[in-house]
């Protein structure tokens, strides 16, 4: 593994006079140092990105499909080599890092062809005087922040749309994960994309990269990361008008009725909560369970969560990671505490383990109530909080009350009460008897989830103005 990482600005690989470490979750041990962006780095990636626009978005969408193929050919040929530095940074294990490499590729294949599809409909003139049409054309500079719960396809979610529209992008992947960022970012210089059009920086010190957010040059700012980060972000943007693209926070919650198959409910939900260690922005917080099958969710939920190997990289049968740091897990371990000390009822793990690495048990609590923090906030954890319910309870007015509305789950067998869970619950995304994300589906939230779609044509969308042509045709 290479241990140089150095940062891609206006077609160079840039290093600088310090740098930060990065932490191996699986060990707790340093793997390697991130270059840290000093001012003049800012102000060059900027000035780079203004030009790179110029350039790109006059570029023909033929030439640049070319250019982003070429990309993703180079990024799967070197897929191992990401694979294993991602790895070492998130602690994922492989089959789930594998999936966070592959939608980096993913998305930059599917928006170069959604681009030649893109909408720019003619609107019927009243009085037959006028041509009128829309046209979609390149916003201009595009900023992500990013979050390190699945490094490559953040970055995949960004300059997916942002490539194919015709936009330069300045990309900032979090400072706890941005190796692997950094080295598909150098890919891209083989590639041929040209200068200026990819910018990749990385530090720890958000005031040296706040005029990433100030800046005139920056037309759209995109992010990925908590809704307290994400509004301190768009407050600092707003030294002029920009365009925001933000998901952010999540609390999900899961509404299990008396008629659910059971079985599939208990592996689906199972399997996502614990997904990434908990570390997912739609995974499952709240669990809502009919009374009349409360007990038995609990006993096959325990059982199938209980059969996770604890470990990153290669291995068999189901794996879980660690947790991103130890600030996270102990966090993470204080809602738990929390919880019980008020009454609710760990029926499996709990514990982090002993040793290196900041892995905690996968745990299911019982007997919650809706003011406990666990409910209350977002997890982001590998806990799964199970309350009960009944026929008495307005299920779906309990499951909007929340801040947050990003995703949700419905189980039932019974296609009315499904139809009006999805009808009412509030949140960018609802799944009926299984979850199911897609790149050609969008995804984002309501509320205090954020503005904004990534993936599917609205994603793209968000990286081109809107323009309307009226053309005098009769007299």
């Amino acid at each position: 593994m290479n241990a140089q990482y150095k940062m891609l600005i206006d077609g160079q690989l840039i290093s600088s006079k310090e740098t930060f470490a990065v932490l191996n979750p699986a060990t707790g041990e340093v793997v390697a140092h991130a270059p840290q962006a000093e001012p003049e780095h800012i102000e060059q990636a900027l000035v780079a990105a203004d030009k790179g626009f110029a350039l790109w978005s006059s570029m023909p969408l033929s030439q640049r499909e070319t250019l982003i193929l070429a990309y993703a050919d180079l990024l799967e040929a070197n897929k191992e080599d990401i694979i294993s530095i991602l790895i070492s940074e998130t602690g994922k294990p492989y089959d789930n890092a594998e999936y966070d490499f592959g939608m980096l590729v993913t998305c930059l294949r599917y928006f170069i062809e959604e681009a030649k599809r893109i909408e720019q409909p003619v609107i019927p003139d009243p009085d037959g005087r006028f041509l009128h049409y829309m046209r979609r054309q390149p916003l201009g500079v595009v900023v992500g922040y990013l979050a390190w719960n699945f490094p490559l396809l953040n970055v995949g979610y960004k300059i997916g749309p942002a490539l194919a529209a015709g936009c330069s992008t300045i990309i900032k992947p979090s400072q706890v994960t941005p190796l692997a960022s950094l080295r598909c970012a150098e890919i891209a210089l083989e590639a041929g994309i040209p200068s200026g059009v990819i910018n990749m920086i990385s530090s720890d010190q958000y005031n040296v990269t706040d005029p990433l957010l100030t800046s005139d040059k920056t037309k759209l700012f995109t992010m990925i990361g908590s809704t307290n980060a994400g509004v301190n972000c768009m407050k600092n943007s707003l030294t002029n008008l920009k365009h925001f693209s933000v998901e952010l926070g999540g609390n999900a919650p899961v509404v299990v009725y008396d008629d659910a198959d059971l079985d599939k409910a208990v592996q689906d939900i199972v399997d996502l909560k614990f997904a990434n260690s908990g570390q997912v922005c739609v995974s499952p917080n709240r669990c809502f369970v009919h009374e009349s099958v409360y007990l038995e969710f609990l006993t096959r939920a325990g059982k199938r969560a209980e059969e996770l190997t604890l470990q990153a990289g290669r291995g068999e049968g189901r794996l879980m990671g660690p947790m991103i740091n130890g600030k996270e897990r102990d966090r993470v371990i204080g809602l738990i505490e929390q919880a019980v000390s008020n009454g609710a009822k760990v029926i499996t793990g709990g514990d982090k383990l002993a040793g290196n690495g900041f892995y905690l048990q996968p745990t299911i609590i019982a007997d919650v109530d809706l003011t406990m923090s666990v409910v209350q906030e977002e997890i982001f954890g590998p806990v799964l909080a199970v309350l009960p319910f009944s026929d008495n309870d307005d299920i779906l007015a309990i499951a909007n009350d929340n801040e947050f509305g990003l995703a949700a789950y419905v189980y039932t067998t019974n296609l009315q009460r499904g139809l009006q869970a999805a009808e009412k619950i509030q949140a960018g995304s609802v799944c009926i008897n299984e979850a199911h994300y897609s790149v050609q589906l969008p995804h984002g939230g309501l509320k205090q989830s954020g503005v904004g779609k990534d993936c599917s044509k609205y994603s793209l969308e968000e990286y081109m103005t809107l323009k309307r042509v009226s053309v005098l045709v009769n007299e």
